[in-house]
């Protein structure tokens, strides 16, 4: 048995398995004795957890021992195997897969070179250096030219920067359970294409006449794009306020749209007590 590799119960869980998640990713095995695929995968997992030489913790459970841990993770049946990280379930297959298939699914939680560079790609980003952060994607995309994220990451700068087709090239035909950015990528290139000019011509046009409401909504579209959303929702329910009919009540059901783009949290909250007062 590899030393990166143990079994794990109920009294063990929160350290060996929530609490290490904390440090890499932890891998768990639901197993029983009797079960037949659980034989053909276990020396598979134990042989990768020691290639992989620490990257990840291999933690066996047995199913008929600990029914309490199994009834908490929704294991229906065996092996069943999921990862958690960050004291959270991560992802999860069942059955006995073969190696290749175990293999793929451990280097989605395992980073990789590309995801080394990819990380300091969000540290220039984060710190306003877009070109910079580009190259370094770029260089990540070379380490790794089907790495969904670096991908991503590059077409969100690119939507930062108003360059939409090359977002969309970068997104391309992805179908948008790849992952959960990119339905919202989708939504923001949308917005961005009703948008129509640049933002100092639309905020000019806005600052020299209150009612030009079609710049107003061009440039609420095109803040949302940027993903800059208070300023677009901002926009949107300045449009609401001073005409309630403007286009067929478009502002308000652009800031539905927005809404559902960004899925809730206390940002969505706020624009929908402020959209209700205005609506009153």
């Amino acid at each position: 048995m590899s030393e990166h590799a143990l079994d794990v119960g109920l009294a063990d869980f929160p350290q060996h398995v929530l609490e290490e998640s904390k440090h890499r990713p932890v891998v768990v095995d639901f197993w029983a004795p009797w079960c037949g695929p659980c034989k053909a995968l276990k020396p598979i997992l134990e042989k990768l957890a020691a290639e992989y030489g620490g990257k990840f913790l291999l933690a066996k459970i047995n199913a008929d021992e600990n029914q309490e841990l199994a009834a908490r993770y929704g294991v229906r049946g065996i092996p069943s195997v999921k990862a958690f990280i960050d004291g959270e379930q991560f992802d999860e297959f069942s059955g006995a897969l073969p190696e290749g298939e175990v293999r793929a699914f451990l280097d989605r939680l395992v980073p990789g070179p590309a995801d080394e560079v990819r990380l300091q790609a969000a540290d220039a980003r984060m710190a306003g250096d877009l070109s910079g952060a580009l190259q370094l994607l770029a260089e990540a995309s070379k380490i790794d030219p089907g790495h969904i994220g670096v991908r991503l990451d590059a077409a969100e700068i690119m939507l930062d920067l108003n360059e939409a087709d090359e977002a969309r090239r970068l997104i391309g035909s992805m179908p948008d359970d790849t992952d959960p950015r990119v339905p919202q990528l989708k939504a923001r290139l949308q917005f961005m294409g009703t948008a129509g000019e640049d933002e100092a011509a639309l905020s000019a046009r806005v600052a020299a006449n209150g009612d030009d409401l079609e710049a107003r909504l061009k440039l609420a579209n095109l803040y949302v794009a940027q993903a800059q959303y208070e300023a677009g929702m901002d926009q949107l329910l300045e449009i609401v306020r001073r005409d309630r009919g403007f286009e067929d009540d478009v502002g308000r059901k652009t800031l539905l749209s927005v809404f559902n783009l960004l899925g809730g949290g206390e940002l969505v909250t706020r624009y929908r007590r402020l959209l209700a007062s205005a609506l009153n």
